[in-house]
């Protein structure tokens, strides 16, 4: 009898804002740039790549291989899927 083991999907434990949030977040914090661009993968890719593509202008071909291990998207890009995905960046004041 053998063992089947499954990739874990991060994606499909990101349900609710909430957790989504928290995620980013401590991704940010802790991560660096190739893990800030794969969380928003993640979270792209629950909230559903067509309906981040829709909402940034970008193709889902686009947005899989932006958003990919390795990948070196633009800071736009970053941007456009951050903000659709609900989040902003801000700078806290002193």
């Amino acid at each position: 009898m053998g063992t089947t083991v499954t990739k874990f999907d991060i994606a499909e434990y990101l349900e609710d804002d909430a957790m989504i949030v928290e995620y980013l977040n401590t991704v940010l914090e802790e991560g660096d740039a190739e893990d800030i661009i794969t969380a928003l993968g993640h979270v792209a890719k629950a909230r559903g790549m067509s309906k981040i593509a829709e909402e940034t202008g970008l193709s889902r071909p686009s947005l899989y291989k932006a958003l990919s291990h390795g990948a070196k998207p633009q800071f736009d890009t970053i941007l456009k899927v951050l903000r659709a995905v609900g989040g902003s960046l801000n700078i806290p004041t002193a």
